[in-house]
């Protein structure tokens, strides 16, 4: 049994897994730890007439600037979000949003198909899970997927309907800094308050962590679900493209701008001046740039991590000076400009012992380990996060009434009464709320539903036990009861503007009439691996016991061992069963031989009661062998 750990990025995704005692982030075919969170959507049809499975990662980013209209790319930014927020961002897309249909979801125009950011992570995610299965040579039993800790309850559904319509069991929702923090703490022994600086491609997070003998007690956080290191590369494009002349910048051009951006960056990260040329829109555009100009250009973006950073350590009435160590996650830390902020604010050097990269996928695998139950680490661990935003409902006025207030410990149940504002008032609306504001109408509205059945009475007389619980992952559920009478009404929170469950379900349904390409892969996969278990025992059987061959059995082995590893190279899943099934046969002999004199062998100089007993470990032997 082995459950995984998903960091689904804004930029790039990681899947890893716990081997021995061991966190590992699992490789692709190349070698590559990490997976571009990119799919491009071909138009392509199947042979039945079915959409063809988009194109993803690596494979996605292939020629992207001629294909930068269905190749879609930082779509976690708009997960949970509402259409109105996606559209401030509209215009540095390279792609375009699609009107919500309906109601206010964020869909996108991919070519002749319509997408939600929900379905796009779910291919991601897809992916990922494939390669764990193949890697593992088996089906993961459940996933750990992170989160920026500052996402919320909107943002937080939308994961993990991703991970639902990728056909996973999410185990957990985990916080992004909070996973690192479990890395560091376990793989580095750390102990006392550390701060944890996470800066993504999209996202930014600031946690401030106890760590005290196995316990991870998450004291504060904050952050910014709309800055990192996407937003440096916009700022470099925009200077790219005013060298060329060009405004209003869309689709191929936008795209090839904002590709020589990012390797501008990393060139910029690892030296100090640039070499940028690219072709936009049929002119060549040839420019330098230094560290320093690029430093100025961005320093009004990396400096706004900084008030993140002091209202985190507001929250856990704590200053700069307080931390045992600043932890960096995240690719965007590498930046020199980033780590200089850090470490001026903080008065200390940041740590990057482990990959920044890495860490929260890691993380995020020593999680997924410690829910299977059986580890090591389950007795002596653990973990204490908290609730980013305040939660409440709106009460007469407009104003905001808080049940649950930000940074309280997770999972936490509060409950408030209430009651009715009109005579004979017999139902009464609630709406759920996430922010800080006093006003409704300035913070986030999560959620609208009606408590019904209220007795007639006399305003001021029903009473409404309203109770807010928000479990492990964050997730809230909201339940109404009147008191006199019990009638009852809950709700998980499902946003305005998020998936609804019936699209869920049809997604899913979708997903189930057109995954026999799916179904082919995963049983192909697990031929290949059936085949490459049978070869491994042959391999070592012939060796080992090479005299017990005959005639020309060595020949007939060694014939279809061959044929069935060319045919492990191939996609046909027929064969490589039939070959799996001949190799055994033609070895059954040689294995009865085996068994034989390891018997005869084990038999000698035994007496009547040791001789069962062998015989009885022969049998129960030769059965678990057959199974």
């Amino acid at each position: 049994m082995a459950n995984i750990g998903i960091d689904l990025g804004t930029t790039n995704s990681l899947v890893a897994v716990v081997m021995g005692q061991t966190p590992r982030v699992l490789l692709d075919d190349d070698g590559r730890s990490m997976t571009p969170s990119a799919v491009r959507y071909t138009g392509a049809k199947q042979a039945d007439g079915s959409d063809a499975p988009p194109m993803i990662g690596w494979d996605a980013l292939d020629n992207a600037v001629d294909h930068a209209e269905t190749t879609l790319t930082s779509v976690k930014r708009f997960m949970g979000r509402s259409l109105d927020e996606a559209r401030k961002v509209a215009e540095e897309l390279h792609y375009t949003l699609a009107e919500g249909e309906g109601h206010d979801v964020v869909r996108i125009q991919a070519g002749d198909k319509v997408v939600t950011p929900v379905e796009v992570s779910a291919w991601i995610l897809r992916l990922l899970y494939m390669r764990a299965n193949e890697c593992l040579m088996a089906e993961p039993t459940g996933v750990v997927i992170t989160v920026p800790a500052y996402f919320d309850d909107a943002q937080r559904q939308a994961t993990r309907d991703a991970g639902k319509l990728a056909g996973m069991n999410v185990l957990r929702l985990l916080n992004e800094p909070t996973a690192a923090a479990l890395a560091y703490g376990l793989q580095e022994n750390s102990q006392g308050t550390y701060a944890v600086f996470d800066l993504g491609g999209g996202t930014f997070d600031i946690s401030v962590l106890e760590l005290t003998e196995g316990v991870f007690q998450v004291l504060s956080t904050a952050g910014d679900t709309r800055l990192g290191g996407d937003d440096f590369d916009r700022e470099l494009a925009k200077l790219i493209l005013s060298k060329a002349g060009i405004e209003n910048a869309k689709g191929s051009v936008l795209r090839a701008a904002m590709e020589a951006a990012e390797q501008a960056k990393r060139d910029l990260t690892a030296g100090e001046i640039a070499a940028i040329s690219v072709e936009l829109g049929g002119q060549s555009v040839q420019m330098q740039i230094t560290r320093a100009e690029f430093n100025d250009l961005i320093r009004p973006i990396a400096e706004r991590t900084l008030k993140s950073c002091k209202q985190a350590l507001a929250d856990a009435e704590m200053e700069p000076a307080d931390m045992d160590g600043v932890v960096l996650v995240g690719g965007s830390t590498r930046v020199p400009l980033v780590r200089e902020i850090v470490e001026e604010f903080f008065g200390q050097k940041p740590l990057s012992n482990l990959d920044p990269d890495k860490v929260v996928a890691l993380g995020a695998a020593l999680q997924a380990d410690i829910l299977t139950g059986s580890s090591e680490l389950s007795d002596d661990l653990l973990l204490m996060d908290v609730v980013p935003l305040s939660l409440g409902v709106e009460t007469m006025g407009g104003v905001v009434e808080r049940l649950i207030w930000r940074s309280s410990p997770i999972p936490v149940t509060a409950s408030e009464t209430f009651t009715t504002q009109v005579d004979g008032q017999n139902a009464v609306d609630l709406h759920v709320l996430q922010g800080e504001r006093e006003l409704a109408k300035d913070n986030r509205s999560l959620a609208r539903f009606k408590l019904k059945g209220i007795p007639d009475m006399p305003a001021g007389l029903p009473r409404v036990k309203v109770t807010f619980t928000v479990d492990a992952d964050g997730i809230l559920s909201v339940s109404a009861t009147e008191q006199y009478t019990k009638t009852h009404a809950e709700i998980e929170v499902q946003p305005s503007y998020g998936l609804s469950d019936d699209e869920i379900e049809n997604m899913l349904e979708s997903a189930i009439d057109n995954a026999e390409s799916d179904v082919d892969q995963r049983l192909l996969i697990e031929a290949r691996v059936e085949a490459q278990q049978v070869l491994a025992v042959v391999d070592k059987s012939v060796k080992a016991d090479v005299d017990l061959l005959g005639g020309n059995e060595t020949q007939v082995i060694s014939q279809v061992s061959d044929a069935l590893r060319e045919a492990c190279e191939s996609d046909d899943r027929k064969r490589i069963q039939e070959l799996t099934t001949k190799l055994d046969e033609v070895t059954a002999p040689f294995a009865q031989r085996r068994i034989e004199r390891d018997l005869k062998l084990a038999l000698e100089g035994q007496d009547a009661l040791q001789v069962l007993d062998v015989l009885d470990r022969t049998v129960k032997a030769a059965e678990d062998a057959a199974n």
